[in-house]
């Protein structure tokens, strides 16, 4: 879900009348960042507290190794019950972090073969991925304090109708400027919108809950997505498309209601944070995040000066770094040789399909050229300010030079503190870039894991 793909931050058309409420009872963060634009490797990186690159699950489907530590594990020490339910897509080993694992149906990830000369399709059995929330909810050890790792499905792909009543409308949909105004682009749009609208009705179901349980004044509940808009240049990028994140902290015992802030958080920061405001040992995480704790009863506190992100492996090979602050982007792209080519789904979608077509016939504006481009420029700086659509690369701007200088330095910095290198061996790609059909000589599910393709969880 893209970060201001609701009414909280301010999309006009997009029906989000729970998370809106969420904001207006909590604190909204203006600047929240994950630390990559992928699924599985996000969610690693959230749990445990460590950056893409240290979890040894960076790349799509990886699972996170054993003896990991996550913040789910130091909780259920601590006497917390611990839960997951939805979307789970973190492997075997640290399902024993939690107490108890409500998984939603893995259908929605497979990639069968179509019949009858039909599409191949992703259809799930349980389509939102919320349908155990509240039985999660409900079925918790009422003695003890808890922890709910609540994960969706929506608004992920394949998108059919019907997941809304009513539908969101074709003249709802604002299309961005790096995807062509298209019929079919709008349809795909419209789609993705139902399914942030069938999420937030789950969201209001959990808030009622809580409040039914007579625990919601000291319950903290934390909204976030784990990879922006599955769309081309936006999931799999490093554009705010791909890694920017709604943020919606709600606490009504300790956070002051219908504030914004414009502290800078990332993903990183929130296993070391619950840890901190349930009183545990940060130090045991081993994280590479810190707290944001503070932030919550003070929204003028900064706790980080940059966020950083990571692009790595998902269905093509892919490699970059990126910077930013609350104002400047930089993108530094390591494989400049291969094309930003999205998703393997989001290329079996309408928009990309349409793409394709456009791209051929020249009819597509060099924005939205972007993900057929190769060489790729190694460097990309944005004034997120003045460019929100980061359409407009600065690095060779002399106005921008000490911007640049600045935030290459502060990259370089952060490279070395966390150890971070460039593979010395390429991932093949599972599908073809232009047609999204499947190389069956590479495609493999169970995808092995990082110890079994490298032989190491760590440089490789």
């Amino acid at each position: 879900m893209n970060w201001d793909d609701c009414g909280a931050y301010g999309h006009p058309a997009i029906r989000t009348p729970n998370i809106d409420q969420l904001a207006s009872e909590g604190l909204r963060f203006q600047h929240a960042y994950l630390t990559t634009n992928s699924c599985s490797p996000s969610r690693a990186s959230i749990i445990t507290g460590k950056y893409p690159h240290n979890t040894g699950a960076e790349q799509l489907h990886w699972p996170i190794p054993a003896g990991s530590h996550t913040v789910a594990r130091q909780l259920k020490s601590m006497g917390y019950y611990t839960a997951a339910a939805g979307k789970w897509h973190m492997g075997d080993h640290i399902r024993d972090h939690f107490d108890k694992v409500y998984e939603a149906s893995t259908a929605g990830f497979v990639l069968p073969s179509g019949k009858d000369g039909e599409p191949p399709k992703m259809i799930a059995q349980q389509p939102s991925g919320c349908e155990d929330w509240e039985r999660a909810l409900d079925e918790r050890d009422k003695s003890k304090p808890f922890f709910m790792w609540l994960a969706s499905l929506d608004p992920h792909r394949e998108y059919t109708d019907g997941s809304l009543d009513p539908p969101h409308r074709s003249e709802d949909v604002i299309v961005p400027a790096h995807l062509p105004d298209t019929p079919d682009v709008r349809e795909d749009l419209r789609l993705y919108y139902d399914e942030i609208g069938r999420l937030d009705q789950y969201v209001g179901k959990v808030m009622n809950k809580l409040d039914s349980q007579g625990v919601a004044e000291n319950t903290v509940v934390l909204f976030i997505s784990d990879n922006g808009r599955p769309f081309p240049r936006d999931k799999t990028t490093l554009y705010d498309g791909g890694i920017r994140t709604p943020w919606i902290v709600r606490w009504p015992r300790k956070v002051t209601a219908g504030v914004v802030t414009n502290s800078l958080v990332s993903a990183v920061d929130i296993a070391p944070t619950f840890l901190a405001l349930a009183g545990g040992d940060q130090s045991d995480l081993k994280s590479d995040g810190q707290s944001f704790a503070d932030v919550l009863t003070n929204p003028l506190v900064s706790t980080r000066e940059f966020a950083f992100a990571e692009d790595h492996w998902h269905d093509y090979e892919d490699h970059a770094r990126c910077i930013v602050d609350q104002r400047f982007k930089l993108i530094r792209n390591d494989y400049v040789d291969l094309p930003a080519t999205p998703s393997a789904d989001a290329g079996r979608g309408l928009s990309w399909q349409d793409m394709l077509r456009l791209n051929q016939s020249e009819e597509l504006t060099e924005a939205q050229q972007s993900c057929f481009r190769s060489p790729r420029p190694h460097w990309e700086l944005f004034d997120l300010q003045r460019d929100p659509g980061e359409l407009s690369n600065r690095i060779d701007d002399p106005a921008y030079q000490s911007v640049k200088q600045r935030l290459t330095r502060a990259l370089d910095q952060w490279t070395l503190k966390t150890d971070d290198y460039i593979p010395t061996k390429r991932t093949p790609d599972e599908f073809d870039r232009v047609t999204g059909e499947p190389d069956h000589n590479v495609r493999v599910r169970p995808r092995p894991s990082k110890q079994e393709m490298f032989h190491t969880n760590g440089k490789y």
